[in-house]
């Protein structure tokens, strides 16, 4: 059976916040074009150019999670009528509080840092958000094609010509089944990444053409987020509340929030950085713990969690973002490390990098050169953007925190005083989280600390989590999570680390069961569960799994998340 071959002038991968904006302006800047050639400026028209994004979810945004508090800069640029025309972006920021919290206690502090004031900003669902710029770009005759998962590069001489979307109806043995279909070859004048965080195409093409040589390693904490249903009255909509201490130890990055969606839904999450020491530390058992600090508790106390989710988080920062362009391709979004940590937020700069990967496509589109040096015209863009201002005055960012909570509280307010900097140098490095990772018996010497409990009630384990995702698989097919030897699982890691990909993973993906009579053990992969996030092909301290893209349509169906 023959693959299909579909033909683009521009194909973005992943239709989330930054492959819809690049889609939409980019369809307008040809739009604008063409008018104005028409009204008599030189040049020629551009006529038909077809534009596409690919999907890998059954609808847009049934994968598309994040806090979400959305600064509107580069969405009044991308369409600065958007409130008007109906974004579901309801709820404005009406209050700000940050709190360091222990166990039982808690302090609020008497001025918030300018990193997370809000002021302003937007709550909302970024499933909505991404869903009515699917709409937008649509009536713009841009092609969003859905449960479309990009599997593999396709590369000639270097050059990235498109992508080759995922097989449909392989069974678990990898057989052809009798529904089986080819995945088509995408192919495009110019390609645009954006698919997240660890992105596969993206990973794919870091290997094959050093993307990262000379720059700082990536790191990534994991968001585990629930929404709560509260009867009315019970929330401040437009309250933002971000949170530093408990649960964590002193030397793991990470903190809570809470957000006041709307009058009857907070937006409750907890961020924990994946260059954490402990091989037992647990994203979602990190959002239970905090639920149970008598401030959280208070807030949802006679309410009910309706939906879930997880995302992995790009947390290195400037000096740790990609070759953004290079032969037929670009990268923008979480794909390009295009977030700030200190505010914590990225969907604005997502946004702002496929405006300006839009405006070199046109460009390209002009001269019909799509070569290297003019797609690199896109990172002499981004350097020179407010989106790079943002992002530099941040640079040392996460590298502050090298050393623990408070040290890094102490660079952060070093590097605010130097616009970045820090008093050990302009550029600080970043270990992969991975490396961090101790050994079981450095940091549980008596062994791993009990299994935690959950009420049922304010705290879920994690298939009660997974159920509200609504996360489904088609179980017949191979299984997309790549453990290239399972016998390091049963043998060097158990004794090494205690196995923490039970911990790690926030949807009770991996499990290790008996295998024998002896009191062997073997792990079973539960990829029916899998969320998405990315967080194993991360954390893993071999770097022995490695995520891909399953059956089209797969994975979560989120819902206001």
């Amino acid at each position: 059976m023959e693959r299909e071959v579909l033909e683009f002038d521009a194909l973005f991968v992943g239709a989330g916040p930054a492959g819809l904006a690049g889609a939409i302006h980019l369809s307008d800047l040809i739009d604008s074009h063409n008018r104005a050639v028409a009204a008599g400026a030189p040049g020629k028209p551009l006529g038909e150019m077809t534009i596409a994004v690919l999907e890998k979810s059954s609808t847009v945004g049934a994968h598309g999670i994040s806090g979400a508090v959305l600064d509107p800069r580069a969405m009044r640029e991308l369409l600065p009528d958007f409130i008007e025309r109906g974004c579901p972006a309801e709820t404005q920021v009406t209050r700000d509080d940050v709190y360091f919290m222990w166990e039982k206690s808690s302090f609020r502090l008497p001025l918030v840092p300018p990193m997370l004031q809000n002021h302003g900003n937007y709550v909302l669902s970024l499933g909505k958000l991404v869903a009515w710029m699917a709409g937008v770009a649509e009536e713009k005759g841009v092609l969003v094609l859905t449960e479309t998962p990009a599997a593999s590069p396709i590369v000639e001489d270097g050059r990235v010509l498109g992508v080759r979307t995922g097989d449909k109806g392989v069974n678990k043995q990898g057989q052809r089944k009798p529904n089986y279909q080819p995945g088509a070859d995408c192919r495009a004048r110019v390609t645009v990444l954006c698919e997240g965080p660890r992105g596969t195409i993206a990973k794919a093409l870091e290997k094959q053409l050093g993307l990262t040589a000379g720059r700082n390693a990536q790191v990534y904490s994991t968001g585990v987020k629930e929404l709560w249903e509260m009867p009315a009255g019970r929330v401040e909509k437009g309250r933002v509340i971000h949170t530093l201490g408990f649960p964590l130890p002193n030397e793991t990055f990470g903190g809570g929030f809470i957000y006041g969606v709307d009058d009857t839904h907070w937006s409750v999450g907890f961020v924990t950085g994946l260059d954490y020491r402990d091989p037992t530390t647990d994203p979602h058992l990190n959002l239970q713990r905090f639920k149970t600090h008598p401030l959280v508790r208070s807030l949802l106390e006679g309410g009910k969690p309706v939906a879930y989710g997880a995302k992995a988080i790009p947390e290195g920062g400037w000096w740790a973002m990609p070759q953004l362009a290079a032969e037929g391709f670009l990268l923008c979004g979480d794909t390009g490390g295009f977030l700030n940590g200190a505010r914590l937020k990225g969907v604005h700069l997502a946004i702002k990098s496929g405006m300006l990967a839009a405006e070199t496509v046109l460009d390209c589109l002009l001269a019909g050169d799509f070569s290297k040096e003019r797609l690199g015209a896109y990172q002499t863009r981004v350097r020179s953007s407010w989106a790079a201002d943002e992002l530099r005055r941040v640079r040392n960012f996460h590298q502050g925190f090298e050393h623990g909570l408070f040290a890094g509280l102490f660079h952060t307010g070093i590097q605010m005083m130097l616009g970045g900097r820090d008093l050990f140098g302009d550029r600080l490095g970043n270990t992969p989280g991975h490396e961090r990772m101790r050994k079981l018996a450095e940091v549980h010497p008596n062994g791993k600390p009990p299994a935690p409990r959950f009420d049922g009630t304010l705290t879920f384990d994690k298939l009660a989590d997974v159920y509200l995702s609504g996360t489904g698989h088609d179980e017949d097919q191979p299984v997309h999570l790549v453990v290239a030897d399972t016998t390091v699982c049963a043998t060097r890691c158990r004794e090494e680390y205690g196995n923490p990909c039970q911990h790690f993973c926030p949807a009770n993906v991996y499990e290790m069961v008996p295998s024998d009579d002896q009191g062997g053990l073997r792990l079973q992969i539960n990829a029916s569960n899998c969320v998405h996030c990315k967080t194993c092909d991360i954390a893993d301290p071999y770097q022995i799994i490695t995520w891909v893209t399953p059956e089209g349509g797969g994975g979560p169906d989120y819902k206001n998340l």
